[in-house]
């Protein structure tokens, strides 16, 4: 269960952010209040949320989750593996401060973005994409078993994240589209299946026994809930333009100790 969450808004410069979507320019006002959604929506969840300041020096700040990997006990800062991203991280490390007083730090030459790894209880899977490499997944590996959590690496070749591909719902259940619904790495799992014209919809978010998806993906909607799951439908339509999904836009955590 989580009990806090950080975001961060949009910045105007959002339409200048990195993206192959192939979508169009997105609408910083519609953004924004498709972001005061989303927050609702944690609210909603149970979680206290903290709001920091939107970042006009870096496009894609919004997408918050990519700059730490948050387990207990530890927080740690990521490197991006976009060059542009590697601001992004100083002020979210000083949030992340008020709750951790435990925090390593990806260093050169890894570089992690933590859409690539999705948490299965204890153990940590991370994708080696474009923006994570295997020295950074090493290090990283090396962090959270000095925690007493265990990784493994699963390569990727479809999705610019793992995240972008797959989603952990509890109970052994788990969204996946592409490639990795058949994949030798998640074989033990109960695998919800992902049409290929509503791949988008595979980053779904669990939260707190509730699932937040994308809207305007209703077969997606439909198999979660069939599976026991209550959803709750949110437009990101603006985000997904700059190749932004739900899992993106926090970081969902319970400070040590809580």
């Amino acid at each position: 269960m989580f009990t806090q969450a950080l975001v961060k808004p949009p910045c105007r410069n959002m339409i200048h952010g990195l993206t192959t979507a192939g979508l169009g320019k997105p609408d910083y006002a519609r953004a924004l209040d498709q972001h005061a959604a989303y927050t609702q929506a944690l609210r909603d969840c149970g979680l206290e949320v903290t709001v920091l300041p939107a970042d006009e020096a870096h496009p894609d700040s919004t997408f918050i989750e990519d700059t730490a990997l948050l387990v207990p006990g530890c927080a740690v800062i990521t490197r991006p593996g976009a060059p542009s991203r590697r601001g992004e991280t100083a002020a979210v490390e000083a949030a992340l401060a008020a709750f951790f007083d435990d925090i390593a730090r990806i260093t050169a030459p890894g570089t992690v973005d933590a859409g690539d790894i999705m948490a299965v209880g204890s153990h940590y899977f991370i994708g080696l994409s474009q923006r994570t490499n295997r020295e950074g997944a090493a290090q990283m590996t090396a962090i959270l078993e000095k925690h007493g959590l265990s990784a493994s690496t699963v390569s990727l070749h479809g999705f610019l994240h793992l995240k972008s591909g797959v989603a952990y719902l509890e109970n052994d259940t788990l969204v996946a589209a592409g490639e990795f619904i058949d994949h030798p790495a998640f074989r033990r799992f109960r695998i919800l299946t992902v049409d290929d014209d509503e791949r988008y919809a595979a980053n779904c978010l669990w939260v707190n026994g509730r699932v937040l998806v994308a809207e305007g993906f209703p077969a997606t909607r439909r198999r979660i809930e069939r599976a026991g799951f209550e959803t709750i439908a949110l437009d990101v339509s603006e985000f997904r333009k700059v190749d932004g999904g739900l899992s993106c836009l926090s970081l969902r955590f319970q400070p040590p100790g809580a």
